[in-house]
């Protein structure tokens, strides 16, 4: 499953959760990748693209970056192609209603 991770830098500082990073690496368990990450311009949060089986390891890995001053939600998604596919045999019904 794909997983945004939606990570709030204290204060809007990015600077110690990067510092923590690049000393200790990203603290991933096995089984939990990291695919791609986009930062707000404002530094205030980073999205990042994950993938894994087991919700479970989002637990593990947030309680290693516990204390560095970071926020983090966890919102699983489906790729818009997946959605668009599931979605097009109900687009030529009238009224959007349920089959």
């Amino acid at each position: 499953m794909l997983f945004m991770v939606i990570e709030g830098f204290a204060g809007g500082d990015p600077i110690p959760t990067y510092r923590r990073a690049r000393d200790r690496g990203r603290a991933l368990p096995e089984g939990l990748r990291y695919l791609d990450s986009w930062v707000e311009a404002s530094f205030e949060r980073c999205f990042q693209l994950m993938e894994c089986d087991d919700a479970g390891l989002f637990q593990q890995w947030v309680l290693e970056w516990r204390g560095a001053g970071v926020t983090f939600e966890i919102v699983p998604v489906v790729p818009s192609k997946t959605t668009r596919d599931l979605i097009e045999p109900f687009l030529s019904e009238q009224g959007g209603g349920s089959r």
